[in-house]
């Protein structure tokens, strides 16, 4: 909810400028690339329960900050850009911490299916949230969506409190070294580094939903507030069917997943930037959020089964830079480009980009067809 919200805001201040839109998307992206492997290492080295308890408390703070500001008329674009920035870091402790947490939960074999219901979970609620937005929106303002996001903590916050977890590894490196040590396990293992390469190029060469689809929705699709949270409600249902395929389908291959997902996502972007019908840019972004499950599964269950389990906290800072660093730091010259030649053109021009490194290693990397 709060994501439609303050795309919708910062159009509004800045006059529909895509530029701002990446602006927001760079402040979060540099806070990741900036503080992400420390936070992946301070998961190894304390209590994964109780760091999410204070990022989480952190992060219901900032939301009713700008809850607060905007109701008092104070709000200005550059004060969106600092708690984005501020999220950003603190989501660079909370997401590796959440991610190393998991295996301590379930059973190794259970690891993708475990994965996958998470995922599902995360993304039914990123179906519903924005749909409720786009009311939200309508019928109490900016402020009724930023509150109401951190009122939503307090059910995260009392299951951290009642959740029992067993105990967890802990390790005493010094946090520089232990990210050195996370980043040359990853560049060793011939399948992970392009997994995450694979991935990577997705997120960074793909414009995220928060960047096109208030563009798309204002200035292609000629809809309102609801309609738009219709669109990113899409993304999250197509991301819950990839998180449900991903914990019953059971392939031969992880790599007939990832690649099956990364050219179904191709094949739905450029669905996507052609249509100019609501219903069916609706779907294609059904596709677009399948697609992009597949292979969010597949890399974090390879990054997780893949490394000592000491060290999962400061891989899964690895997914925290591809999901949280990189998709937002490509959104600053998408938004630039989509100044220049309009979001359709740039959309497929990032579909096509996508699709020939896809194929290029494909082709190339027979460990990662292997896995």
């Amino acid at each position: 909810m709060q994501i439609v919200a303050q795309s919708l805001l910062v159009l509004e201040i800045t006059h529909g400028s895509s530029l701002a839109l990446g602006s927001v998307s760079l402040a979060q992206a540099s806070s990741f690339l900036i503080f992400s492997f420390v936070g992946g290492s301070v998961a190894d080295r304390i209590d994964k329960r109780r760091l999410l308890l204070t990022t989480q408390s952190t992060s219901a703070s900032l939301a009713l900050i700008l809850g607060a500001l905007t109701r008092s008329g104070h709000i200005e674009f550059w004060m969106i850009v600092v708690i984005a920035f501020l999220n950003g870091t603190v989501l660079s402790f909370d997401h590796p911490a959440r991610g190393a947490l998991l295996p301590s939960l379930v059973k190794e074999e259970d690891m993708m299916n475990a994965i996958s219901w998470q995922s599902a979970v995360f993304n039914g609620a990123a179906a519903v949230g924005p749909a409720l937005g786009g009311v939200a929106v309508k019928v109490w303002g900016y402020p009724g969506n930023f509150f109401l996001n951190g009122a939503s903590y307090i059910g995260v916050l009392i299951a951290l409190f009642v959740m029992g977890v067993p105990n967890q590894a802990i390790h005493r490196q010094p946090i520089i070294k232990a990210a050195w040590d996370s980043l040359g396990t990853v560049v060793r293992d011939s399948v992970l580094l392009w997994v995450i390469a694979g991935y990577g190029a997705l997120l960074c060469l793909g414009p995220s939903p928060a960047l096109i689809l208030p563009l798309f929705s204002t200035q292609i699709l000629h809809v309102g507030p609801q309609r738009l949270g219709l669109l990113f409600s899409s993304v999250g249902v197509g991301s819950v069917l990839g998180a449900v395929i991903g914990a019953s389908f059971v392939a031969p291959r992880k790599s007939y997943v990832f690649f099956g997902g990364l050219f179904l996502w191709v094949f739905a972007f450029t669905g996507f930037a052609l249509s100019r019908w609501f219903w069916l840019s609706a779907a294609m972004l059904v596709l677009v959020g399948l697609g992009q499950m597949l292979v969010a599964i597949t890399t974090i269950t390879l990054l997780q089964s893949r490394v000592p389990k000491q060290m999962r906290g400061r891989v899964m800072s690895l997914n925290t830079v591809l999901v949280l660093g990189f998709r937002p730091l490509g959104d600053f010259p998408a938004g630039a480009l989509i100044g220049v030649i309009g979001a359709p053109a740039t959309t497929l021009l990032s579909a096509a980009l996508v699709g020939m490194y896809s194929v290029a290693i494909a082709l190339r990397r027979p460990s990662l067809r292997a896995v």
